[in-house]
């Protein structure tokens, strides 16, 4: 088979659509067919050579997928060769084979186009495990997500609404914010020209947000503290912004609040099967009634990687950056 690797670290031009080897599922694991991948941050760290592959994944980047179950590991039951899944990955998904332990499989939802499914698995996994098994956001709450224009953040939007609550976003521009708000946010902050602080205390009448979504880490930190409600939940996601910041334990103490922070790469397979199937319990159905979809701005040919990862490094997209397989149909 072919897939995207990785000789040297480096720019978007290090990686290289080439033959390797097929993988074998072993117990407990299903051999996918990629129809296609999707392009995450994770990935442009690891091709950058800050990110490594936990101990026995795939080296080959790419984090979920879609596609269709070409063959059964032992011991795997529930699953059939010809099944259309999508999978959340430690990585491999940017190949034309991966292969998936069964427990991190989902089938494409109801409504939901094989290649688009793709878009799914890690947005959903991650929104779903931080803002409702960690954070518990409640119908009535406010959510705050930094960077709503993201894959992460216009899943976080539509799951946020399809519970009743209610949902702040930042963006950098009018024309993001705007797509935002036809996912269903209901305050909007250019974080160039406005104060996200200022502007959620302002929305809530100075209650301020009873979860954060945040992706940047240090940076936003303090401020987001000061954005929390009492009793408010702050789930760190990323370090887009740094990875070291000053903490007001008085602040946090004063408001009852709590700080979480996690990662899906390197959990152990149990732990990303009980979120996988969290999220076939109370998230799919949600794509069958219509309160879900996809936002995936653009597809391209899985050899174009490069071409892709430049595309998310720019930061001009909404929502998801699709890698199609060649074999997909």
């Amino acid at each position: 088979m072919h897939a995207i690797t990785i000789p040297e670290p480096g720019g978007p031009e290090a990686l290289v659509w080439d033959e390797v080897p097929d993988p074998v599922p072993g117990e407990g694991e299903v051999l996918v067919e990629v129809a296609a991948s999707a392009v995450n941050r994770a990935d442009i760290l690891q091709r950058q050579g800050f990110y490594e592959p936990p101990p026995g994944a795939s080296p080959y980047p790419g984090l979920e997928c879609s596609g269709r179950i070409a063959a059964l590991g032992t011991g795997v039951s529930g699953w059939n060769v010809g099944d259309e899944v999508c999978a959340l990955l430690s990585g491999g998904g940017y190949a034309e084979k991966v292969a998936v332990p069964a427990g991190q499989l989902l089938p494409v939802p109801d409504g939901v186009g094989l290649t688009q499914a793709a878009a799914l698995p890690e947005v959903t996994c991650t929104v779903w495990s931080n803002v409702f098994m960690i954070a518990h956001l409640r119908p009535g709450e406010t959510l705050l997500v930094h960077g709503g224009s993201s894959g992460i953040g216009t899943m976080a939007i539509q799951l946020a609404k399809a519970v009743g609550a209610r949902v702040a976003v930042t963006a950098g521009t009018k024309e993001k914010l705007e797509r935002c708000a036809e996912l269903g946010a209901d305050i909007l902050v250019n974080y160039r020209e406005q104060d996200f602080v200022e502007e959620v205390r302002k929305a809530t009448d100075g209650a301020g947000a009873d979860v954060i979504l945040d992706n940047m880490g240090a940076k936003y930190l303090e401020r987001n503290v000061k954005a929390l409600a009492v009793n408010g939940r702050l789930a760190i996601i990323g370090m887009q912004g740094g990875v070291k910041g000053e903490l007001n334990i008085g602040a946090l103490l004063a408001k009852r609040a709590a700080i979480s922070a996690t990662s899906l790469r390197a959990r152990p397979p149990e732990e990303k099967a009980a979120i996988v199937a969290a999220v076939r319990e109370h998230v799919w159905p949600l794509f069958t009634g219509g309160h879900l979809r996809p936002v995936v701005d653009r597809e391209l040919p899985m050899p174009e990687a490069a071409a892709a990862h430049r595309v998310v490094e720019e930061s001009g997209h909404v929502g998801k950056v699709l890698l199609i397989a060649p074999k997909s149909t």
